[in-house]
């Protein structure tokens, strides 16, 4: 990195790091234990979420359940467009939404391959209309993989801040995802603390929840 991080920024970072470590362990404990049935609904939570508030998005999943969407040939639309939980895009995720419904048993087979969490992330964005480098990083530390960067715009602005990026990129493409990826793994052992950690850390330092 050019510019070193600012020793009060630091410092601020190692004590939340400190005071947040058991939740944050045990949240990413809990991703681990995430049963194989709801890896179909954790999918569909990371193809919601994008420009939507995190929020809105699990209370769709809790009406998709209710509905029961996966077994169901029910038209998710309306669910993605009710104003108590209202989905951005609404249109196109409910397509995404069916079509992923019907290649879900491939995607099945693909988790089941136990091949590394880098090689199944870019066979999702590949394979799977909606999901993007950060929707999948996204599902998959949701179902216990790691050391992937969920590269939102709260991870983004917390890299401008400690100085590993200097200022937010105006766009993700594919090579930048990578590179930004790459210095956020850096930053994470040059810390002492993981990549997988600092994304709920900067979520709760935010948010003050420690959210999915």
């Amino acid at each position: 990195m050019k510019k070193s991080i600012p020793p009060q920024k630091l410092s601020e970072l190692k004590s939340n790091y400190r005071n947040l470590k058991s939740d944050i362990q045990k949240r990413l404990n809990d991703f681990s234990a995430v049963p194989k049935s709801e890896y179909f609904y954790e999918l569909v939570y990371c193809l919601l979420t994008p420009q939507s508030s995190a929020v809105n998005a699990d209370k769709v999943i809790s009406l998709l359940k209710a509905n029961k969407f996966k077994s169901k040939e029910i038209n998710p639309e309306p669910i993605l467009r009710r104003k108590d939980c209202y989905i951005r895009f609404h249109k196109n995720k409910s397509r995404y939404l069916i079509a992923v419904k019907e290649q879900f048993p491939a995607i099945s087979t693909q988790i089941a391959n136990n091949i590394s969490g880098e090689d199944l992330r870019l066979w999702l964005i590949k394979n799977v209309k909606g999901l993007g480098w950060k929707e999948s990083s996204h599902f998959l530390r949701n179902i216990g993989h790691r050391n992937l960067a969920i590269l939102d715009r709260h991870i983004l602005r917390n890299l401008v801040r400690l100085r590993v990026l200097p200022e937010l990129p105006k766009t993700l493409t594919t090579k930048n995802y990578l590179q930004i990826e790459e210095k956020f793994r850096k930053f994470s052992k040059q810390v002492g603390i993981s990549m997988d950690e600092l994304d709920l850390l900067f979520w709760c330092m935010e948010t003050g929840q420690i959210l999915k």
